[in-house]
């Protein structure tokens, strides 16, 4: 009896031993057994994506899943959740496109080597569409509520990408809009002052959608009534207001509460409202009139028309005028309203306390998005998305304007940049880029909906100088907010 004890107890050591070992498939790259197989022994190999010679294979590791989710020099090739998005699926792909299989990429992979099955493909596919776990069950960013992340509005593809603002990667893409089979064009997003959740409105939807930040879930939306133009938006200190502005001849704002999701009231018609923001009391709007020299101001009740024209170049205020004001930011000392003016390529300083310009800057051309830094730094970032000028050859700029010394200087960045956030822990400001036209940088792989692939530039704040790595994402990247 006791000989068969000790001989029960060594095979159930040894059936523990074999399952620990099992668990841990450190053959297999940490990869689940079955998607291990695939990329150990069919991608991670000599010549192509394994340890000593994936600088040369696009900068691609897949000896293991940890390598896999360091990206490569266009991002991130697996987006949990998401295989439209990923676009190792697109170069594993082989077969005809249709619904089924989606797009495919060249040189399709794995490079010289046989195709994979339509089993191995589905099961790579299935894989991501289930967030593309480790052999534990992990998925990749999903273990900090509280991450930092950077969100990007795709216009061409009514997703938001979300990027992990510690290592610069996107981690995932989520679909919105309300209408699957109407492209609704997201146009801006933004971050509530708490960093738990961001909104989303669109120029050909009527709704304004809400997301949590900790999952990147759906939580609400609201109707804006009727399909316009609904171009920027403005949310108050204390997280509890919106304030819409349709982009129309007859254009109107829109005060939302964003508690309950429901509209408070509206104000209409005004002439071509665009760039919107809060006085630092809250009571009072200061809108852009962009085809125009001025800007006007109302009550944040909405409930009478602007009590205040201001003019932008000390002429009388008129609509036929070449300064086309486009963005309004209230400065982070909160003692100015910085503008920009498209039309005549300038960034104007109002002072809140004499409701006058007292300084203008001339920037590149096209000024559009603006971000500032902290107080301690005292700077703001522009894009400048049709400079031509400034650096012979490229398309695009971003200026920076000391507050301090009142200086200006531009750097070259990407491709018709538009959007523009600073994250300043991280030393960085981030710029989309739209590439929308076929003279821009072509895309590393092709997208699963219409209009060529953006990407994302980083600019080091420190040393005033353009990050070597380039990111991209899906098609027209617009607007930028960051999770702080």
């Amino acid at each position: 009896m006791r000989y068969l004890s000790v001989f029960i107890l060594f095979f159930v050591c040894l059936f523990l031993l074999d399952c620990r070992k099992d668990k841990a498939l450190a053959n297999f790259g940490n990869y689940p057994n079955e998607i291990g197989k695939i990329m150990v022994l069919k991608c991670a190999v000599s010549g192509c994506h394994n340890n000593s010679s994936y600088i040369g294979a696009a900068g691609l590791n897949l000896s293991t899943w940890e390598d896999l989710f360091k990206g490569d020099n266009s991002g991130s090739p697996v987006i949990p959740f998401s295989s439209r998005f990923s676009s190792l699926c697109s170069f594993i792909n082989t077969f005809t496109p249709d619904s089924t299989y989606g797009t495919i990429n060249y040189p399709t992979m794995p490079y010289g080597g046989k195709n994979l099955s339509k089993n191995e493909y589905e099961s790579v596919r299935s894989w991501i569409n289930n967030g593309a776990p480790d052999v534990n069950d992990f998925v990749k960013w999903s273990d900090n509520s509280s991450r930092k992340k950077m969100y990007v509005v795709n216009q061409g593809c009514d997703v938001v990408t979300v990027f992990d603002a510690a290592t610069q990667l996107p981690m995932r893409y989520v679909d919105v809009g309300r209408f699957p089979k109407l492209s609704e064009s997201p146009h801006m997003i933004k971050v509530s002052p708490d960093g738990q959740y961001w909104y989303v409105i669109f120029t050909n939807s009527s709704y304004m959608q809400k997301y949590r930040c900790s999952d990147d879930v759906f939580v609400a939306e609201v109707n804006l009534n009727n399909f316009l133009d609904w171009n920027t938006f403005v949310i108050s200190d204390d997280g509890k207001r919106a304030y819409c502005v349709a982009w129309l001849s007859s254009g109107r704002i829109m005060s939302v509460n964003l508690d309950q999701m429901t509209v408070i009231n509206v104000l209409f018609p005004l002439s071509f409202p665009h760039g919107i923001a809060l006085n630092p009391d809250n009571d009072s709007l200061y809108v852009t009139a962009q085809q125009s020299n001025y800007i006007f101001t109302l009550d944040t009740s909405l409930t009478a028309y602007p009590t205040q024209s201001i003019s932008l170049d000390g002429s009388p205020i008129t609509n036929l005028s070449s300064l086309d004001p486009h963005e309004i930011a209230l400065s982070p000392d909160k003692q100015n309203f910085f503008i920009t003016c498209q039309g005549s390529n300038e960034v104007k300083v109002l002072s809140i306390a004499t409701q006058t310009v007292t300084k203008t800057f001339n920037v590149g051309t096209y000024p559009l998005e603006m971000s500032f830094t902290s107080t301690a730094k005292h700077k703001l970032y522009v894009t400048c998305m049709e400079d031509v000028t400034s650096f012979p050859g490229f398309h695009g700029s971003v200026s920076e304007i000391d507050a301090v010394t009142l200086t200006e200087r531009r750097i070259q960045v990407g491709f018709m940049p538009h959007g523009i956030c600073v994250d300043e822990p991280n030393g960085l400001v981030y710029v989309a880029s739209r590439n929308i036209l076929s003279s821009g940088p072509p895309p590393h792989h092709t997208s699963s909906c219409s209009g060529r692939n953006g990407f994302m530039n980083f600019i080091d704040i420190n040393s005033f100088t353009l990050k070597s790595k380039r990111t991209e994402v899906s098609s027209d990247p617009y607007s930028v907010a960051l999770r702080k």
